[in-house]
């Protein structure tokens, strides 16, 4: 089978990677950035957050309004993202729109202005403090805290206040100068696009740049902690609802058994047909958001399960938690589970392949992570290969006793512990 995309490396270390849709009149444009939460040190912790607002303030050729009435004028969005090893800046236009977003989008990224520092740090900290209110996502971190300890990868993506508002303006250039280098960056799209075309504009528009930004090479991220073990973490917090995570250290994104752990994942808790689903809400009604999921890192991973439920139904949610991952360890699936688990993740990769955002999202990350592209077929195969025994395996290995730690978020941690304590010996306390 053809390859369905073209990767092209410039002498410069830019790679342009693309994915020709001929069906579609739009092109999905991403600039992948390999710099994210994990690369920070404790006193930088928060700038690659912070660096990609800066982006959208301003650049050598493009006002801050300016970049805004360019994109609204041509009917497109502009967005960016940081996570635990990327930063990316994407776009989706219509064909014609392309070198027009592209000139824009690569001045932001390789010569930001870093102007009206103060205001967007003024912004960040109304979003940090924006997440401190929203114990549901803040406490997937206290998770990480868990899992990873003092490890970057425990820490939260969006940083910490002091350094937010704290950090020079020379320190935010330097921190981009470090990591915003050719060799560093993947160029994406996907859609009505022409390969050659945009490596010329590449070529044209960001290699000068590119170069004009160089600076001194980013420290390697630490490696990841070693033996995984247990640990707790609970903070105490006036809410309605108890959240709770459970989990521990997972694959990374280059682990061949990654496509088993999707399999395991779906069949835990990554549907509405999956246990934890079925279990907790629809046959006892104990919470409205329950579910299993996954994260895959260069070289490790994370597993984990969620659960917010009432005070009341607190004890009996996590009972019925407890004895899943009990049935888990005896029975990962059975045959009508697993063969609906991958169908299940078969139809969901090719209905993928019908977006130009997801096609570009898969390109630039991959790419960035020196990952394999596997073609449609490739994927479905490494699906279909999956088997019980696979499952039973990862089950023992990641979803031990030992290996899984706790995090809550509530109003008293001494209810959390007790509720807890259904799920012994699922979890290992300790000191």
């Amino acid at each position: 089978m053809a390859e369905e995309h073209q990767l092209t490396t410039l002498d410069s270390g830019v790679r342009i990677v693309t994915e020709a849709m001929p069906s579609v009149r739009s092109v999905s444009l991403g600039f992948w950035v390999g710099t994210g939460s994990r690369s920070e040190s404790d006193e930088q912790a928060g700038l690659s957050h912070l660096l990609e607002h800066l982006l959208f303030k301003g650049s050598s050729k493009y006002e801050s309004l300016e970049i805004d009435q360019i994109f609204d004028g041509m009917g497109a969005e502009l967005n960016a993202g940081t996570g635990k090893e990327t930063t990316s800046v994407y776009a989706r236009v219509i064909d014609a729109h392309v070198p027009e977003a592209f000139d824009v989008m690569a001045d932001m990224v390789f010569r930001p202005s870093l102007r009206d520092v103060e205001s967007e740090r003024a912004v960040i900290l109304e979003e940090i403090a924006m997440y401190e209110d929203d114990p549901q996502e803040k406490v997937f971190d206290v998770l990480g805290e868990a899992v990873f300890g003092e490890h970057p990868l425990g820490r939260a993506i969006i940083g910490r206040a002091p350094v937010i508002a704290n950090t020079p303006v020379e320190e935010i250039a330097r921190f981009h100068a470090a990591r915003y280098v050719p060799g560093n960056v993947v160029i994406a799209a996907a859609g009505a696009v022409d390969h050659e075309a945009m490596v010329a504009l590449t070529e044209e528009r960001v290699a000068g740049a590119a170069t004009a930004r160089s600076g001194p090479p980013i420290a390697p991220a630490p490696p990841p902690p070693g033996a995984a073990g247990s640990a707790r973490r609970f903070e105490a917090k006036e809410t309605e609802q108890y959240h709770v995570c459970l989990g521990g250290v997972g694959l990374s994104r280059h682990d061949e058994r990654r496509f088993a752990l999707r399999v395991l994942d779906t069949i835990f808790g990554g549907t509405s047909s999956s246990r934890l689903f079925q279990e907790v809400r629809e046959q006892r009604g104990l919470a409205y958001a329950v579910y299993s999921f996954t994260s895959a890192y260069q070289d490790t991973g994370q597993i984990g399960l969620y659960v917010g439920t009432r005070a009341d139904n607190l004890d009996e949610a996590l009972g019925v938690v407890g004895a899943e991952l009990t049935r888990l360890r005896k029975c990962p699936a059975t045959e009508a589970e697993l063969t609906r688990a991958k169908e299940n993740l078969k139809g969901r990769v090719v209905l993928a392949l019908e977006s130009t955002g997801a096609r570009m999202n898969r390109l630039g990350s991959e790419v960035l992570a020196d990952a394999p592209l596997l073609s449609l077929d490739e994927a479905v195969a490494r699906i279909d290969a999956v088997t019980l025994d696979d499952l039973a395996a990862l089950v023992e290995e990641l979803w031990a006793p030992e290996r899984l730690s706790a995090a809550g978020i509530g109003p008293d941690q001494g209810r959390f512990e007790e509720a807890l304590a259904p799920i012994e010996p699922a979890l290992v306390e300790t000191a």
